[in-house]
């Protein structure tokens, strides 16, 4: 597999993905299909270096998308400007082959060459995969928020997992 930055022509298959993980309910509190539209915006954002999205091809075919990655802000506030927040969806089809493990050390080398001092990730407290390749990545629970989101009529707690990369200001 092969790691790199998105490219436009990467969007529909970026938006595959992520629709991928909406009805299993285990990786988004989306509970509708986005559209490539209602994409453009958050794509234009992840162009500039300090907010990468990084996508996984598959060994040999540098157009066909395992999965993708990003850093994005957090709280929007100046004070917050050296935190992100990781995202990672893997396609249906990729998983259990390493890709988030390997877009994860990518986005968290990223952050360091950016001197971020905090990664934080919002995961659902039942989806273990993605907690499991959190923490083998140094995160830690940071925190737990029960019942925040409803899907499907049930509540879903929130797990915030966290990663300090470094404490000079």
């Amino acid at each position: 597999m092969q790691l790199r930055k998105a490219k436009k022509r990467d969007l529909s298959a970026i938006v595959r993905i992520y629709n991928a993980s909406i009805p299993d309910g285990m990786a988004t509190a989306d509970t509708e299909p986005v559209t490539m539209e209602e994409r453009q915006g958050w794509f234009a954002s992840h162009q500039q270096p300090a907010y990468p999205l990084l996508v996984a091809t598959a060994p040999n075919e540098r157009h066909t998308l395992w999965g993708w990655g990003s850093l994005s802000a957090f709280y929007g506030r100046p004070a917050y400007a050296g935190t992100r927040e990781v995202a990672i969806y893997i396609a249906p089809e990729a998983r259990r082959r390493g890709v988030g493990t390997t877009l994860l050390t990518a986005l968290i080398d990223e952050a360091r060459q950016a001197e971020l001092h905090t990664l934080l990730a919002y995961i659902f407290s039942h989806n273990e995969p993605s907690l499991n390749l959190f923490r083998q990545a140094g995160f830690a629970v940071w925190g737990h928020c029960p019942g925040v989101a409803r899907n499907q009529g049930q509540a879903i707690d929130l797990t915030i997992l966290g990663l300090t990369l470094s404490s000079a200001p």
